[in-house]
């Protein structure tokens, strides 16, 4: 959204030598988190180890709120979806507003919480299992060399 408010997606779109510049870093880019995901390294890698620092509860709250209110599809929904809801002769929308957005809040917080607990239930029984973790690794690592593969191979 930055880039397009500052002219680059104009610029991408008018130099096709812009376009492909950025295109072939995106690929290679994809492939080296391919290399990183076989080689065990890079934001993939899970350390087992006791000696492993644990973050702090309040860290990992505190870390997960910035991410939400960074990211621009909140503020892009908010905007752009939720007034629709509300009606052109309303006494009071920004009362309907708050209304909405606390509902939308609430249900993803209750849909956020269940993917945290299942996803902390899950922890021990994924990364204590050599093959499960080699199949994921194997996984994530195709995953990439495919969507690098994929952007290679788009036109525009």
């Amino acid at each position: 959204m930055l880039a397009a408010m500052l002219g680059l997606a104009a610029v991408l779109h008018t130099s096709a030598l812009a376009f492909a510049a950025l295109k072939w870093c995106g690929v290679a880019y994809l492939l080296y988190m391919a290399w990183q995901a076989l080689r065990e390294t890079g934001a993939l890698a899970i350390n087992t180890r006791p000696a492993a620092k644990a973050r702090s509860s309040r860290r990992v709250i505190v870390t997960a709120v910035l991410v939400n209110i960074l990211n621009p599809k909140l503020s892009i929904f908010f905007l752009a979806f939720l007034p629709q809801f509300v009606a052109v002769d309303e006494q009071h929308p920004l009362a309907r507003m708050l209304e909405l957005s606390a509902a939308f809040m609430a249900m993803t917080f209750a849909v956020f919480a269940l993917y945290g607990l299942f996803a902390a239930a899950m922890r021990d029984r994924v990364i204590t299992r050599p093959k499960v973790m080699a199949w994921l690794r194997r996984s994530f690592a195709a995953g990439f060399a495919a969507l690098g593969a994929k952007l290679a191979l788009a036109e525009r």
